[in-house]
């Protein structure tokens, strides 16, 4: 009997045992993560860099792991034109990539929406009055939770996307940070955090 209990007890245990949160980008390289096309992406000071190069195109870096269901943190700086992004649940051919994108943009050009790349191009843009949440040139936190068909977004601790999407719910991907053609671009980040749901 006492070892009928204790054999529940542990099966219990295993199955309310918190998710361990796993730190996408270890501060020193690139390990874990893949590049996608001829900008640059490197590490300085701790931090992971994404800056144009010559070509001026899209470029993407992406982790080696599929992640499907998560609660992922992290924080950016924009340094001159910061427009990039954080795609989920994305897979990429070359430099065309399939997927959902949080957007990360210079002011008033909706930080925290969502847009399908190759597709139905914005789910969700953000409203005026919440386009004053990020802070240009300073350091902002982005959560990013996406659970079966529902997709939240957070900046700064302020909700900015909360909806349900069925496509989304039966995509299949990785995490990939995205650098916008045009050159000129160069985006500061560090603290990637994400809790498999």
């Amino acid at each position: 009997m006492k070892y009928c209990i204790a054999f529940l007890m542990l099966t219990v245990l295993a199955f309310t045992a918190p998710t361990k949160t796993i730190k996408l980008f270890n501060g020193k390289n690139l390990d874990g993560w893949k590049i996608y096309g001829t900008e640059k992406w490197y590490v300085d000071n701790g931090e992971l860099i994404c800056e144009s190069g010559p070509d001026k195109k899209y470029g993407y870096l992406a982790t080696e792991k599929f992640y499907k269901n998560f609660d992922l943190t992290l924080e950016f700086k924009q340094e001159a034109n910061g427009n990039s992004g954080v795609f989920f649940r994305s897979t990429i051919d070359g430099t065309k990539i399939t997927g959902w994108q949080v957007e990360v943009a210079p002011p008033n050009h909706d930080t925290g929406g969502i847009y399908e790349s190759y597709g139905r191009n914005w789910l969700v843009q953000i409203p005026d009055e919440k386009e004053n949440i990020l802070k240009p040139g300073e350091w902002n936190k982005m959560r990013i939770r996406v659970e079966g068909d529902h997709v939240q977004t957070y900046l700064n601790g302020e909700s900015m996307v909360d909806f349900h999407d069925e496509k989304i719910g039966k995509g299949e991907g990785s995490v990939a940070l995205q650098i916008h053609d045009g050159g000129g671009i160069k985006v500061r980040w560090k603290n990637l955090e994400l809790k498999p749901l």
